[in-house]
């Protein structure tokens, strides 16, 4: 029996060094919720106090429960809550006394819209015909006011100058004597007229020659040649003007005679409206009613200049009608017919 008890293993009792931590793992959850808790409370004691004040005053006066006067962008439209509807539809009595309020306010405010607009253009027609009459009377005291026409629509006041050769020279972009006499008289009324200009060139639809590839280059280049002289001589402010060469993309005559061709090679100086295009687009209406009262300006060149000047450029042009009449010479004067532009 002793040796049995003696063969006995002593069961070994070893202690726990470790205790059960698995707590910690729940307390650092909550001191990260706390955390983030007191992170969202101080960001929210930071308020922007005006902002707030604005938003309270915004939301009460847009639910009509309080008059605000500082805020009071929902006036006219808030409905009372003993006007509201038990289906929450608006207004529960006087409605279309109040629908003909408003609409009569909006008539009144757009008749009252319509009368400034009209004014405002009545008052820039007047500077631009202005503009014009000294601009004439200036072509007058030259002898020149059979070489440019006037023209007012929705842009502004147009001045045009008609016929190439009276203002360059074949197939050229220098300005000639005659030309820097024109400018003589525009330039000191554009100084000072405050407005923008736009200067655009033009040329007919026949094909251009040498030095100028297309008809782009060449009524670009008269149109700058134009915009140099204005700025350089005439001393006008640069960051009011521009030059445009639009070829012959806008033709003001559709056929091929020589007083159509004519007409379409030219320099037009824009006077651009100051006004919005609202404004603008009363111009021509209020031009022709003036036309029609005997008020608008006459200087310059008048209805029968405008149809006598280009029929004296025919000559000019006589080689186009030659080389139509006799095909075989056509491709020899094929330059001749270009070298008008």
């Amino acid at each position: 029996m002793s040796g049995s008890r003696g063969g006995r293993k002593k069961k070994a009792h070893a202690e726990d060094e470790h205790p059960d931590e698995r707590w910690m793992a729940s307390y650092m959850d909550m001191i990260t919720v706390l955390m983030c808790m007191f992170i969202v409370l101080y960001a929210m004691s930071t308020v922007d106090q005006d902002k707030y004040v604005a938003l309270r005053n915004s939301l009460a006066t847009g639910f009509g429960q309080t008059e605000v006067g500082a805020i009071d962008s929902a006036s006219g439209t808030v409905v009372p809550v003993d006007q509201v509807t038990p289906e929450g539809d608006g207004y529960s009595v006087g409605d279309e006394s109040d629908m003909a309020e408003a609409a009569a306010s909006g008539e009144a405010e757009t008749g009252e819209g319509t009368e400034t607009s009209e004014a405002l253009a009545k008052s820039e027609l007047d500077d631009l015909t202005a503009i014009k009459a000294a601009i004439a009377a200036n072509l007058e005291g030259s002898g020149l006011s059979a070489d440019v026409q006037f023209a007012t629509d929705a842009r502004g006041l147009t001045v045009r100058l008609v016929g190439s050769e009276t203002f360059f020279g074949t197939n050229s972009a220098d300005l000639s004597g005659e030309a820097t006499r024109v400018m003589n008289a525009i330039a000191p009324v554009l100084r000072t007229a405050q407005h923008d200009v736009s200067v655009e060139g033009h040329a007919d639809q026949r094909s251009s020659t040498a030095p100028f590839a297309t008809n782009w280059e060449l009524s670009s280049a008269r149109a700058t040649q134009v915009l140099r002289d204005l700025v350089e001589r005439g001393g006008m402010p640069v960051e009011h003007i521009q030059a445009v060469g639009f070829g012959s993309s806008r033709p003001l005559a559709a056929g091929g005679s020589a007083a159509d061709l004519a007409a379409n090679r030219r320099v037009d100086i824009v006077v651009l409206s100051n006004q919005s295009d609202d404004v603008s687009a009363l111009l021509p209406e209020l031009q022709k009613a003036a036309e029609g009262a005997g008020g608008a300006v006459t200087a310059g060149r008048n209805d029968v200049a405008a149809e006598t000047a280009p029929i004296a450029e025919a000559p000019a042009e006589a080689p186009s009608d030659e080389s139509a009449d006799e095909p075989e010479k056509a491709h020899d004067d094929e330059g001749a017919q270009s070298g008008g532009h």
